[in-house]
């Protein structure tokens, strides 16, 4: 038996045969051509193609694991229109006079090199996109259908890494788990491998060998390990482990329908965090008590142009009509750092993720946030709707909001239109900054909605997508826990109500310690919701560590 270890992109347990898939790229053959008119005009054409693939790998992607995930291929469409991948594929081929594929090669290979020598490890996973949309284009010149990976029956898929392509297009009911010798918890295979609900391990290094080609395995994406052909005492353990992982599953289903009050009767609302309105079943599935975070970024990302008032508009109003009545915060536009929408034009910076992002676009280009809010006001009077505000970071810009929010209602009583006049207004707190002066931001609005993913970040100075920080990321660290704390306490001085819409609201390792800090409440993917009513049902506040509340000052 040989263990394997790496890290843990989604959880779960399986067994089966390895099938170690290999991704050699196409050979490609440099040939001088004399035409380089009728060569640029067959790379247009391919590229043409290859658009069109991935608009139907787009809507293969979006109904199968919704629209955050299906993003990637819009991405890399825009990533074939660039004008600098563009010109470059089409300067080799008229300067030297070669054939297309080439070209292509050539483009990749450099481009690749560029994102990976990158600082910025987000920039740095985009080098795999290249060599994604170029071996596509290869393929389309070539005149090669793209390869599939396929079985005939369910296996562990091991590679070196896969392309986003590659997995979408596998046929899921055959794969038990992703084991990859590359790759982040970040990573596009690891995000779909979440979205699909497929253990996964990734970045398990060199040790990842292809004679493991067949051979039985246990995946435990729990603990980050693989176990090449298990031994007998080995698989027996697994096998209970396995059982009592499908038991667990069927209790949570039983909390479907119970209220979320701990046994010492505190009542939490739990909410769903959403990408768009394709989530919007799955909301109501798991029954949530509404939604605590709609990215609204999703009509940005999607479109090749601002979005309409009147798209906005549909998009909420479908939210707020499929809820019942039930609450549904959207965040506002929150682009910049690592969402980059070609169309904005924003300037590059050599710090995005402390650059001109989320608020502060809006702010500064008002007519864009002015549009958003009035589709937001419009759609509120189909549902309880209330409006969140990302990265704020001062008292001015809540004022500069509201002057904002006060010009827009204006317009819309001029227009006629119908729209709830008690909206409420609530803030992000994810940076330090607005969790040191919570006191009086807490005066300006109706909630506060810790997002911890930022203030993680921000607090500890780490990228948080940099994979080489893992030792040193802690997103329990007691600085993040009380800023948290803070937060809290100066909301409900003031009245207003404060919960958590970020990863750590799903870490059940936690939900004691946030009950205990008095959050209203937690906003978590849809599929953590009755787990995490399981867990609130199953504490009592009263009973926790005395050693963790005086770390945070409680006692």
């Amino acid at each position: 038996m040989f263990v394997l270890s790496g890290k843990n992109a989604c959880g779960g347990i399986v067994s089966g045969k390895i099938l170690f898939y290999r991704n050699d790229s196409i050979e490609i053959r440099k040939y001088q051509i004399t035409n380089t008119g009728n060569e640029i005009a067959r790379y247009k054409q391919a590229s043409e193609r290859a658009i069109s693939e991935l608009e139907e790998l787009y809507e293969q992607a979006l109904h199968e694991t919704g629209e955050a995930a299906a993003q990637i291929f819009q991405i890399h469409q825009m990533m074939l229109e660039d004008d600098d991948y563009r010109d470059s594929v089409e300067a080799i081929i008229r300067t030297q006079k070669v054939n297309a594929e080439y070209a292509v090669r050539v483009t990749s290979e450099s481009f690749a090199k560029l994102f990976s020598s990158m600082d910025d490890d987000y920039m740095k996973g985009r080098a795999m996109d290249v060599k994604d949309i170029s071996e596509r284009l290869v393929a389309a010149l070539s005149g090669i259908a793209q390869r599939s990976i396929s079985s005939d029956s369910p296996v562990i898929l091991a590679a070196d890494d896969l392309a986003p392509s590659e997995t979408v297009q596998l046929d899921k009911t055959k794969i038990l788990a992703f084991v990859m010798k590359n790759g982040s918890v970040n990573s596009h295979t690891a995000i779909l491998a979440r979205t699909m609900n497929i253990p996964a391990i990734v970045g398990v290094g060199e040790e990842l060998q292809p004679e493991y080609d067949g051979m039985d395995a246990i995946v435990d994406g729990f603990t980050g390990k693989v176990y090449i052909e298990p031994d007998k005492e080995t698989s027996e353990a697994f096998e209970k482990k396995l059982s009592q992982e499908n038991e667990k599953k069927k209790l949570v289903e039983q909390f479907k329908g119970k209220d979320n009050i701990t046994l010492d009767g505190r009542h939490i609302d739990i909410y769903a965090n959403i990408g768009s309105p394709d989530d919007l079943g799955k909301v109501l599935l798991n029954d949530a008590g509404g939604i605590g975070l709609f990215r609204s970024e999703f009509l940005f990302l999607k479109n090749q142009t601002y979005p309409t008032e009147d798209e906005q508009f549909s998009a909420y109003k479908a939210a707020a009509e499929s809820m019942g009545g039930k609450q549904v915060v959207i965040r506002t536009l929150d682009i910049g750092a690592d969402k980059q929408v070609s169309y904005f034009n924003l300037p590059k910076e050599e710090n995005p993720a402390m650059g001109l992002r989320a608020i502060r676009i809006c702010l500064t280009q008002v007519d864009i946030f002015k549009t958003q809010l009035r589709a937001l006001y419009r759609a509120s009077a189909f549902g309880k709707i209330a409006i969140m505000f990302p990265m704020i970071t001062s008292v001015e810009e809540i004022v500069k909001i509201k002057r904002i929010v006060d010009e827009v209602k204006k317009e819309l009583n001029e227009g006629n239109y119908a729209y709830d006049g008690d909206v409420q207004l609530g803030i992000m707190i994810e940076t330090p900054a607005a969790a040191m002066i919570s006191d009086k931001l807490a005066k300006e609005v109706d909630f506060f909605s810790i997002g911890t993913n930022d203030l993680t970040q921000y607090s500890l100075a780490m990228d948080r997508q940099n994979e080489n920080l893992g030792e040193f990321f802690n997103p329990h660290h007691l600085a993040v826990l009380r800023f948290i704390k803070m937060a809290i306490d100066n909301a409900h001085k003031n009245g207003i109500r404060a919960g958590i819409c970020g990863e750590l609201g799903a870490d059940l390792d936690l939900t004691e310690i946030f009950l205990a800090l008095g959050v209203d409440e937690l906003s978590v993917s849809p599929s953590m919701i009755l787990r995490l009513r399981k867990k609130i049902r199953e504490t009592d506040t009263t009973q926790i560590d005395d050693k963790i509340l005086i770390d945070l000052d409680m006692n």
